[in-house]
């Protein structure tokens, strides 16, 4: 079995790239895998602690917030596809500029 570290510096590492991801880049489509990215590192860390101290209850919320993050994409998708019909693109920036 490989160290917890290496888990827990994986998951760093994802995290901040998804950090990154999600502050330089003006694509929402990179936003929402930024975020999807930054969750997966979460989840990582949940089951790595589980595993660990070989309790399951880490695995289960493993399992919940993937279901959150299917709902999270089917909402954002579905509303970046209405955005672009509506503006013809999905820059952030210009998404920021909406007005009632």
């Amino acid at each position: 079995m490989m160290p917890l570290m290496y888990y827990v510096g994986l998951s760093a590492i994802m995290f901040v790239f998804g950090i990154i991801g999600v502050l330089v880049r003006r694509n929402a489509l990179v936003v929402f895998m930024s975020l999807e990215l930054m969750f997966n590192a979460a989840n990582l860390l949940f089951v790595a602690f589980s595993a660990y101290f070989q309790i399951i209850t880490g695995q289960i919320f493993v399992f919940f917030v993937m279901t959150v993050a299917a709902a999270e994409v089917a909402i954002g998708l579905a509303l970046m596809v209405e955005i672009f019909r509506t503006k013809h693109s999905i820059d952030l920036d210009q998404m920021s500029e909406m007005k009632g």
